[in-house]
């Protein structure tokens, strides 16, 4: 596939475009709050050059997962489903459940579905990164802190 100089500048665009380190501390924030600040900025709504077909977005870190709160009765009514692949094969659970074993998982779940379904999307989550407790190992980029 031969590259026009259109798609030459865009992919050259993306590479100067200088990515940040976002913080957010996901302590006692609803899930929700949590999720669609985390989509914007990755999204990079909150910067000026922002432009829908691009990746102009920043990289986010959410810590303290495990202490997202979530409002109502959503930890025993919110319900998960997956699929192995097999006939037969769906899989549900709980967000209380998924809460306690897999909580970054909760978080990720939240924010993927806030994010366009399709390569620009893909390829935006990766630049999402979710801890279970405070510590990250992401300290040399210096994030800094959001709130919501």
């Amino acid at each position: 596939m031969k590259l026009t100089e259109q798609t030459r500048s865009v992919s050259r665009e993306n590479a100067l475009r200088e990515r940040r380190w976002i913080l957010i501390d996901a302590e006692g924030r609803p899930l929700g709050r949590v999720a669609a600040r985390a989509a914007s900025v990755l999204r990079g709504k909150h910067r000026p050059d922002f432009t829908p077909n691009q990746d102009a977005g920043d990289f986010v870190v959410v810590i303290n997962a495990a202490k997202v709160k979530l409002t109502g009765a959503k930890l025993t009514d919110k319900i998960y489903h997956r699929h192995t692949g097999f006939p037969g094969g769906i899989r549900t659970t709980t967000a209380g459940k998924l809460l306690e074993s897999r909580p970054e998982r909760l978080v990720e779940m939240a924010v993927h579905g806030m994010l366009p379904k399709n390569r620009l999307g893909r390829r935006l989550f990766t630049k999402l990164k979710v801890y279970r407790g405070g510590e990250h190992p992401h300290l040399a980029q210096q994030p800094t802190t959001i709130s919501l």
